[in-house]
């Protein structure tokens, strides 16, 4: 069995290269508490992508405000994901002009998002903890501010712990107010039962990695079997950590298992996957 110190090793060095592997959009949710769709992830049933922007816009129509703030909204919001600093733009200036109005939970989760696709850490930070001050119940921006905090996790940073500590608080917050959410008349129990999926899986996947990174290996591994449960396309980073959290209990045949499903996953990953996945189901038959 390979000791704690070389699975953290081995791990830290796999992770930077999906590291900027990030959550998809989920976009409006009302004031911050009510969803407009389904998340669209990594992490996710891919298919929900087109639901989850036809189930935005459809929201943002029946919620139409003031012309030139849908004006600017809509600029924003369909800015091309290839231009993120014209979108960092007109996000910016949306939200010094309408600070807390009926667009910006929106335009907070977009901005922060294009600011992990630029890898800009400080200023996904800092934009999710403005919108987060403003509105403390966006399940998304907690999910992914706790998805997120684990995954750039730095063990030499003073603050460590204490922000493992913040991101489990944001993850478990995102149950909770998932669990009191009321669906809106405007959208399908089926829509608004995958937005709930969607955001349940980045939590719990937010989850798995605090407490993998605190070495709680079953209680990581729990989190992760719950993340990557009937999902048609799991993050392959929970998979790969799954399969570090049973080698480290000493479980080596479903090691090999969740290494094998990673492997399955085209990507960066799927090499490492491969390799470990073997070196477990030789491990499985030694323990024999």
């Amino acid at each position: 069995m390979k000791s704690n110190a070389s699975f953290a090793g081995c791990v830290g060095v796999t992770l930077l290269a999906v590291l900027f592997s990030f959550p998809g959009r989920s976009l409006a949710q009302g004031g911050g508490t009510s969803p407009a769709g389904p998340v669209n992830n990594n992490i996710t049933q891919m298919d929900g992508r087109q639901a989850n922007k036809d189930v935005t816009e459809e929201y943002l129509r029946e919620q139409l405000g003031d012309p030139p703030e849908q004006a600017a909204y809509d600029a924003f919001h369909k800015a091309s994901d290839q231009d993120p600093d014209k979108k960092i733009h007109l996000g910016l200036a949306f939200l010094a002009k309408y600070q807390k109005d009926r667009y910006s939970s929106a335009v907070y989760e977009e901005l922060v998002q294009t600011y992990y696709d630029k890898k800009d850490l400080a200023s996904f930070y800092t934009y999710s903890e403005k919108g987060l001050t403003l509105f403390p119940d966006d399940v998304h921006l907690l999910a992914l501010s706790g998805w997120v905090i684990p995954r750039a996790f730095d063990s030499h940073d003073p603050d460590a712990d204490k922000k493992l500590d913040r991101a489990e608080s944001y993850e478990k917050h995102a149950l909770d107010v998932l669990g009191t959410l009321v669906k809106p008349e405007n959208i399908t129990d089926q829509q608004f039962a995958q937005y709930k999926l969607g955001e349940q899986v980045i939590a719990h996947s937010g989850l798995g990695m605090i407490y993998f990174r605190r070495e709680q290996y079953d209680a990581s591994a729990k989190e992760l079997e719950v993340a990557t449960k009937g999902q048609a396309a799991p993050d392959p980073t929970d998979y790969f950590i799954l399969g570090a959290d049973l080698e480290n209990l000493g479980q080596f045949k479903d090691a090999a298992d969740a290494f094998s499903r990673c492997a399955q996953m085209p990507g960066t990953m799927q090499d490492n996957c491969k390799k470990y996945a073997a070196d477990a189901t030789q491990r499985a038959a030694n323990s024999r």
